[in-house]
């Protein structure tokens, strides 16, 4: 996990930029995550952002949740800052220095959210775990989404995302970039697991109407209701 976190703190000035030539039609996925949220945009919600990264995501709850109260989580302390700086215009946002498996979530919430940051959970119990705590953070009613990494469901199926995704990197990146930076740098830190185990675990967990609402190859937005 010190790996990862160097990894992103050494990234966060050029985050926004990298973001969009590593994942495919970031900007639409993003959107589908946001329009996930069953809440009016007048309502007085509080929203946890795990893995806020830059603040891409609450920047975007509050675009459209004006009153929202968000707490943004995120371990690289240099996310945090690039957040508060992309955030300084916009009242009712705390922010929470810490990894997931040291958080200590305190308060309930109407919605969790998180994008492209749970894959990083060690092994399949530590995500059950987290799930697990997820639900338990939410108000009855509550809803938690996201947006992450998945795995294909066969070795065909992930051979395919896998080539998609080197099509689309190849649009920014020479063949040596993407195989000797990229690719290693998702087969040693990230732990993706195929969308189907995600939906029987929050399910297991207790989520009501669990849902996959976006999905391309190997990125997709999926949640559900407490």
């Amino acid at each position: 996990m010190e790996k990862i976190k160097k990894h992103f703190d050494d990234e966060a000035e050029e985050y926004d930029k990298l973001i969009l030539t590593l994942i495919p039609h970031y900007h639409e996925m993003i959107d589908a995550l946001i329009l996930s949220i069953p809440f009016a945009p007048e309502d007085d919600i509080k929203v946890l952002d795990l893995g806020c990264g830059t603040g891409n995501i609450s920047k975007k709850v509050k675009e459209r949740f004006p009153q929202a109260h968000i707490t943004c989580v995120d371990m690289a302390e240099k996310m945090i800052h690039m957040a508060k700086n992309k955030l300084s215009k916009y009242s009712d946002i705390s922010y929470v220095l810490s990894d997931f498996q040291n958080l200590k979530i305190e308060e309930e919430y109407q919605v969790i959210i998180s994008s492209l940051a749970l894959h990083h959970l060690e092994n399949n119990q530590a995500k059950i775990d987290f799930y697990k705590v997820i639900y338990q953070s939410l108000v009855r009613g509550g809803a938690f989404y996201n947006a992450d990494v998945v795995l294909g469901s066969t070795d065909y199926l992930q051979n395919l995302y896998l080539e998609k995704w080197k099509e689309f990197m190849a649009k920014n990146y020479s063949e040596e970039e993407i195989e000797n930076k990229w690719l290693p740098v998702y087969r040693q830190e990230d732990k993706p697991v195929e969308m189907r185990y995600h939906i029987e675990w929050l399910k297991e967990c207790g989520f009501k109407k669990v849902d996959v609402l976006w999905k391309y190859y190997n990125y997709g937005v999926f949640g559900g209701l407490k």
